[in-house]
């Protein structure tokens, strides 16, 4: 069994596209959405959820009122205002007590430390959740992050775990993975210990700059990484500047995808573009398949 993650370094290159795509183009493999700040894999992949699964991420502080004197120790070393002091005036008589905002609070516990009565505990808290869903084109591994939440790299390193586990109950051949963009501990979860490593890229000056980056990662984990320059025909110049930037760092660039106005249309219609419709795009995207299944063998 295989684990492919596909990168882009940066946003919007058509990394799920092309995830989309090789889903579709696979015979016998399960999918992964490791974008769980922003997962959008679903939208075209339409899985139907069978199992839903909480995720704790960390922990938050929690006041005790019953035991708080009202000392603000508490307040003193809080670096996050995440503690407020809430006044109360009941007919003359003025009393407070403190309340935390889950939101500011990042867990780090310092105020749990200092808390002279030990009023201040630190509970785990939901942060969002993970499913295995079918789809038509085989099981998929996603996740959702809660809003403001941390953890994010803990929640792919989870995802990628269930769909390893879920690949080698069903013995599937593959594990394809839409990984995360940027190069920040969310990616790193990704790619750590995947067999391939695609990084699509767009012939553009942030393009480049972040294809490099993310191609840094991919070496310093010691991840073999290939590249593929989506829409290279927008600007050929800044294409052949990525040829042969990966042809000096020898990375082998699989495929160049033209630009195609269909593939927007096949996005707003949620089906993957290899079934959306047969054009240039579409065919060099199944070159790329069979590429990278050569590779395999």
């Amino acid at each position: 069994m295989k684990q492919i993650v596909v990168i882009s370094g940066k946003g919007g290159t058509g990394k799920t596209i092309v995830t989309a795509s090789f889903a579709a183009l696979a015979e016998n493999k399960v999918l992964c959405d490791c974008d769980v700040d922003a997962a959008d894999l679903h939208l075209l992949l339409h899985p139907e959820i069978k199992e839903t699964h909480l995720f704790t991420g960390g922990k938050k502080a929690v006041i005790n009122n019953e035991l708080c004197s009202g000392c603000g120790e508490c307040i003193k070393v809080c670096r996050f205002d995440a503690i407020k002091e809430i006044k109360n005036d009941n007919q003359g008589n003025t009393s407070s007590f403190f309340v935390i905002d889950p939101i500011s609070c990042e867990g780090c516990s310092v105020c749990s430390y200092v808390c002279p009565l030990e009023a201040i505990s630190m509970e785990e808290t939901i942060s969002g959740e993970w499913y295995i869903s079918e789809t038509k084109y085989g099981p998929m591994v996603h996740a959702r992050l809660g809003i403001a939440e941390e953890n994010s790299g803990k929640l792919v390193s989870l995802t990628r775990e269930m769909a390893k586990r879920v690949a080698e109950e069903k013995k599937k051949d593959f594990v394809i993975i839409d990984g995360p963009p940027g190069i920040g501990c969310p990616v790193i979860a990704a790619i750590s210990g995947v067999d391939l490593a695609l990084v699509v890229t767009e012939p553009t000056l942030s393009g480049i700059h972040d294809l490099k980056r993310v191609n840094s990662v991919a070496r310093h984990f010691g991840v073999k990484s290939a590249c593929v320059i989506n829409k290279y025909d927008i600007n050929y110049e800044n294409s052949v500047k990525i040829e042969d930037w990966c042809r000096r760092e020898g990375i082998p660039v699989i495929g160049k995808i033209p630009f195609e106005p269909e593939i927007t249309e096949s996005i707003v219609n949620g089906i993957p573009a290899v079934e959306y419709s047969e054009n240039c795009a579409t065919k060099e995207t199944k070159k790329i398949w069979k590429t990278i299944e050569e590779y395999f063998k």
